[in-house]
């Protein structure tokens, strides 16, 4: 399952009560969707997934490399040579809370892409779009309760599901949340508010499922909130039409659509 926005921002769109669970199915197949008809659209994503890409050099600077997609944290880089210090990188535009489109050395070295992978350089990190990155992630307010997770654990208590969040927001979980836990991503897919257990997909977003100790702290994704919006509006759209729909070439889209070299 990979949503934007989540059964609870569908829900309040559509002016239904948390506890309706009617036609939950329909609701959560026009949020996925959305999800994918935005994306496609505008040659993004908009949830974080750790992965490596490999980048070409630009033709008209040795020393910079254009990015197949949207870099929010860079982990690692190598090329022919090796590993390169990330302090010796610079992500442009400069701004920390957007993406990255282009990396940059920032002394007279060049990179040197070699032979391998269509003579690309080697690039880990976390990739996605998103407009404030350094909100991105929300601390919970919960944590992992009453015994730790194993990599296959898909069923855990917390301390209050209804509760609200860092913001004040309830409840603080939401079936389509990405979670994250010690680094590692999951995907929130049930939720049983009287045990206050949730039910989830482990490793999500290019991560590795990993063990997880009691009391573990827990973070909720959330996108940015134009396109937060934008999805319930289409997945709105998607429920009271009998067949596909075109998305409309409104100015957020227009702007968000990614241009490649």
């Amino acid at each position: 399952m990979y949503t934007i926005a989540t059964l609870e921002d569908l829900k309040r769109h559509l002016n239904l009560g948390a506890n309706d669970d009617r036609d939950v199915d329909d609701l959560l197949r026009a949020l996925q969707e959305a999800s994918h008809l935005i994306e496609s659209a505008t040659g993004r994503r908009y949830c974080p997934r750790v992965e490596t890409l490999y980048a070409r050099l630009d033709p008209s600077d040795p020393r910079a490399l254009l990015l197949p997609d949207d870099l929010l944290e860079l982990r690692a880089i190598s090329d022919d040579g090796g590993a390169i210090d990330l302090a010796d990188i610079r992500m442009l535009p400069g701004n920390a809370d957007a993406p990255a489109s282009i990396l940059q050395r920032k002394q007279g070295e060049a990179f040197r892409p070699g032979l391998g992978s269509a003579g690309s350089v080697s690039i880990s990190g976390v990739w996605g779009w998103h407009d404030r990155w350094s909100a991105a992630w929300r601390e919970s307010g919960d944590k992992v309760r009453y015994r730790s997770l194993t990599a296959s654990t898909t069923i855990f208590n917390v301390d209050d599901i209804s509760g609200a969040d860092e913001d004040g927001a309830r409840p603080r979980f939401h079936v389509g949340h990405m979670l994250r836990i010690d680094g590692e991503y999951l995907r929130v897919t049930a939720i049983d508010r009287r045990a206050n257990r949730l039910t989830v997909l482990r490793g999500v977003g290019g991560t590795r499922a990993t063990t997880h100790l009691r009391d573990a702290k827990i973070e909720t994704y959330a996108p940015a909130p134009a396109i937060r919006d934008l999805t319930v509006r289409y997945a709105e759209l998607l429920l009271k039409s009998v067949g596909p729909i075109e998305l409309d070439s409104s100015p957020l889209l227009e702007r968000m659509r990614r241009l490649t070299a």
